[in-house]
């Protein structure tokens, strides 16, 4: 494992922001905390750089213990590469002066290749000589990139790197980024409260809530097989249907009976999310469209069912239906999601 984080906890004063947070990450993978504000994520990597000590626990990296156990390793020392929200550029420095900017004693000629090494990995060669107050948003995010990696860190920590940019931009950079990072070899733990981002960049994600991960788990599990309610409402989109336990393996609701585990209990309720429900115009059970959304490819349209509860459909945009228009829909459900109604869990 490169990076190890056991049993973390931490406190401003009295109050606890961390509580008992563990876990790790190989040798090149991605890692991200993902959450909402406030719920300690970013402690964690202050933490985990060296800005912060701990109350308890331990974090190693590369096997070495970096905090815990009486050490308390400053972060120069900890071989940790950092890219702020903000980028932190110095704005009296070129592009190549903020990517050489952490290579102090390495020799002129060493330190000029590997400037433009990676100024090649982030496609930034034909801009060395430009300023930060020159450039985009996405290429001074590029730049902050390149001078986290250029004294080759074991760890590479990003926190919040694309908060500053437009959606659109976002979403292609934090492809990019990825790319990046694995072309480089790094091993990098991300800090974000978007979904995309998360899904995008990381290999595993880790939810937290109130200083505690819920889940730690690969994209794909977390979206489809989330570990309590809380997962279930904060990753992707979708609504909860109150549901009956036909027998130990059906659930009944009101589009239908799906096959899943009834938890032993009689009531439930079952997680739909939007390619759970599709438009059929040769189905019987019709909805009413009350909202939609256009995306491009698809429409996410809301729909009134005949009880008044509300699902949500992601349909292909040529079907474009009229607010108050009846559609057909079925399910076509592969992952049934349930949980108790009067638990959170």
């Amino acid at each position: 494992m490169l990076l190890e984080v056991e049993n973390l906890q931490h406190a401003y004063g009295a109050q606890e922001v961390v509580r008992g947070l563990s876990f790790s990450l190989t040798h090149g993978a991605i890692g991200c905390l993902l959450g909402p504000s406030g719920c300690g994520k970013t402690t964690v990597l202050r933490c985990i750089a060296g800005f912060e000590g701990i109350g308890a626990g331990e974090i190693r990296i590369a096997g070495r213990v970096v905090s815990g156990n009486g050490v308390m390793l400053p972060p120069e020392k900890r071989r940790i590469g950092m890219v702020f929200q903000d980028y932190a550029l110095f704005p009296h420095l070129d592009v190549a002066g903020n990517i050489a900017f952490g290579l102090h004693g390495v020799a002129r000629e060493e330190r000029a290749a590997r400037v433009q090494e990676l100024a090649q990995l982030v496609g930034l060669s034909a801009a060395l000589d430009k300023y930060p107050h020159e450039i985009s948003g996405g290429q001074q995010q590029r730049v902050a990139l390149a001078r986290a990696l250029a004294p080759r860190p074991e760890l590479l920590l990003l926190d919040e790197p694309f908060s500053n940019l437009d959606v659109d931009l976002r979403e292609r950079l934090s492809h990019e980024v990825r790319e990046i990072i694995k072309a480089s070899g790094a091993t990098a733990v991300l800090v974000t409260h978007d979904q995309q981002e998360a899904f995008a960049m990381a290999d595993e994600i880790g939810v937290l809530q109130e200083g505690r991960i819920q889940q730690w788990d690969s994209p794909y599990n977390l979206y489809h097989r989330p570990a309590n309610r809380f997962v279930a409402d904060f990753v992707g989109q979708g609504v909860f249907l109150p549901a009956r336990a036909v027998n130990g393996s059906q659930l009944e609701i009101e589009l239908g009976v799906l096959k899943g585990d009834t938890l032993g209990a009689e009531r439930l309720e079952v997680l739909l999310r939007p390619d759970d429900v599709v438009h059929d115009d040769a189905a019987p059970t019709q909805a009413e469209v009350v909202h939609k959304a256009f995306r491009g490819a698809e429409i996410l349209y809301t729909l009134r069912l005949a009880s008044g509860r509300k699902v949500l459909a992601l349909v292909p945009s040529h079907h474009n239906h009229a607010l108050g228009e009846r559609i057909g829909i079925r399910l076509d459900v592969d992952h049934v999601v349930a949980f108790h109604p009067e638990s959170a869990s």
